[in-house]
């Protein structure tokens, strides 16, 4: 496994972002109104996922991560599904928000959703990062840094 690579959370977004966008179009007037702190849950797994990261860095950084070799390599897979269903779900976000500012003055349900859309892509932002820093904290030190440890 790679480490997460910026096109690939460029691309996840951008997918997002039309599917999203295509579905506003096509179904607007019938989708109920977005609850405003929908997004909120991301945020929550980003901090959760922030508390990880410095539980494995220091972890690292003391040399107490032998035998839990398969805890770090599940950590790594879940910075990397997190960075991407947050980049795909802040495209996705960005999406409402781009087809629903716009029309704040002629459709009273709008209003709420700008928000909605702010409060998600926000949310979102804050998981990619959180993914990408825990997939950072999860990385081997270079060997002369683990050599002058012991």
């Amino acid at each position: 496994m790679h480490f997460t690579r910026s096109r690939d959370l460029v691309v996840a977004a951008v997918l997002g972002l039309a599917v999203v966008y295509v579905l506003f179009q096509a179904a607007y007037g019938d989708l109920p109104p977005l609850p405003t702190l929908a997004g909120v849950t991301f945020a929550v797994l980003a901090i959760a996922e922030a508390g990880l990261a410095l539980s494995i860095r220091s972890r690292i950084k003391s040399g107490r991560v032998h035998g839990d070799a398969v805890g770090i390599a599940r950590a790594v897979a879940l910075a990397k599904a997190s960075s991407l269903a947050g980049a795909f779900l802040g495209g996705a976000w960005l999406a409402a928000f781009i087809y629903v500012f716009p029309r704040r003055d002629e459709l009273v349900a709008a209003v709420s959703d700008s928000r909605s859309a702010v409060v998600g892509a926000v949310s979102s932002a804050l998981l990619v990062a959180a993914g990408l820093w825990l997939e950072h904290c999860c990385r081997t030190p270079p060997e002369d840094r683990r050599e002058s440890t012991d």
